[in-house]
């Protein structure tokens, strides 16, 4: 059985196929094709393949992946918040993602700063990175109130565009 959490707002439960219509959501925002990139996710069912094939080994191999966040107070599925095992970074990486029409109500804060604190201590990983793009102001400033630290650049395999590299240690 794989954890979940929950915060005074939030469910967070690990993104199963079920998830999939939120994936494809997600990944289909302007701020995540700017700023994440296009996964090139175009239905639902490729959502599902995705999660397949992506998210799920990482759940199964690591015991964490992506999260699928849900509000307590009426169920809806607004983003997703993760560790990820990600190519090219070396240690995990933590990152989040809202619908439009959730941000900027501490939602994202909230549910990863939940993750964060599962990573140290229940996961009992020791640091965890975050990367983010040098145009993502509102990434940046959620990254340093959950008490990371910008440590430089890094680009990512396959990819020429410099992002921001955060750290942050238990």
């Amino acid at each position: 059985m794989h954890k979940e959490f929950e915060t005074e707002r939030l469910l967070i439960k690990p993104t199963l196929e079920q998830d999939a219509e939120l994936i494809y959501q997600l990944m289909n925002t302007p701020k995540f094709i700017q700023y994440v990139g296009d996964r090139g996710i175009d239905t639902i069912a490729e959502a599902q393949k995705y999660i397949q094939r992506i998210m799920l080994p990482q759940l199964n191999a690591l015991g964490y992946s992506s999260y699928t966040i849900t509000t307590k107070i009426d169920g809806v599925k607004i983003g997703t918040c993760g560790l990820y095992n990600r190519d090219g970074l070396d240690g995990i990486d933590i990152g989040f993602g809202l619908l439009p029409g959730n941000e900027g109500l501490g939602y994202a804060y909230e549910a990863t700063h939940r993750v964060l604190k599962a990573a140290f201590e229940e996961f009992e990983i020791k640091e965890l990175k975050a990367i983010t793009s040098k145009e993502n102001f509102s990434s940046q400033k959620l990254l340093g109130k959950l008490g990371l630290k910008k440590i430089g650049v890094t680009k990512l395999p396959n990819d020429n565009k410099e992002l921001l590299l955060y750290t942050i240690e238990k």
